[in-house]
């Protein structure tokens, strides 16, 4: 049995569901750093019969998932539950899909953050990508040509906004008023002054800005289009 994949398990699910080591451990009635040393430490090596069987009530998943045994049917074969389907996408992030756009022309207005839907990206592809934690992370929509050909209209960005402190070259998308922009940053490495870009030379830059004065959203990492 794969103890370790089962304590990656159990970590992924506390994490997509904004859970917390403690308050799982009350939960099934132990000490407040029993789930943490379980999953961090490896200790106790495997989780007891009771201990196994309330937390996979709680996240709607199979026993099987987390060290408890094969079920089988009445004909010898597996037993597979609709919540192993929900199981499996703990080896995703949900990233919510905000119903606002980032200008990539005269300035989106930015009249609502709510969001429509959600996109599942794989966990490790998501650690690898992004500067920080998931939940820094949302998907908007490009609005405008300013920035083909790298940036299209339509296009779907994915933007960290814990990466904003650290600037260096790169996309960015920045608020100005009530307005969002995506565009080109660089940074002047001998005095630290940025430079704001348009890909499209139809479109104006800006060049020698404060930093102080440019208020940075988030860096965008990722970006998906349909293709027509």
């Amino acid at each position: 049995m794969d103890y370790l994949a089962i304590r990656k398990r159990l970590d992924e699910l506390i994490a997509v569901r904004g859970e917390d080591y403690a308050s799982l451990s009350r939960l099934i009635g132990r000490n407040p750093t029993y789930v943490q040393q379980f999953v961090k430490r490896g200790v106790p090596r495997r989780l007891s019969e009771d201990d196994r069987r309330k937390l996979a009530t709680h996240f709607g998943i199979s026993e099987r998932l987390l060290g408890g045994p094969e079920e089988r049917g009445g004909h010898g074969h597996s037993v597979v539950h609709r919540s192993d389907a929900a199981a499996r996408t703990t080896d995703y992030v949900l990233i919510p899909t905000l119903d606002i756009g980032a200008s990539a022309g005269s300035g989106a207005v930015a009249d609502g953050e709510n969001p429509i839907a959600t996109l599942a990206f794989q966990s490790n592809w998501v650690r690898g990508i992004a500067s920080g934690r998931p939940e820094a992370l949302s998907v908007i929509r490009v609005e405008g040509d300013s920035m083909l050909p790298t940036l299209a209209d339509g296009d779907q960005i994915l933007v960290d906004t814990d990466d904003r402190e650290r600037l260096r070259d790169g996309i960015y998308v920045l608020r100005t008023d009530d307005a969002l922009l995506v565009k080109r940053l660089s940074v002047n490495p001998a005095t630290r002054r940025l430079s704001i870009r348009s890909d499209n030379d139809a479109y104006p830059s800006w060049d020698d800005c404060d930093p102080a004065t440019v208020a940075v959203i988030g860096r965008v990492v990722w970006v998906g289009r349909r293709l027509t």
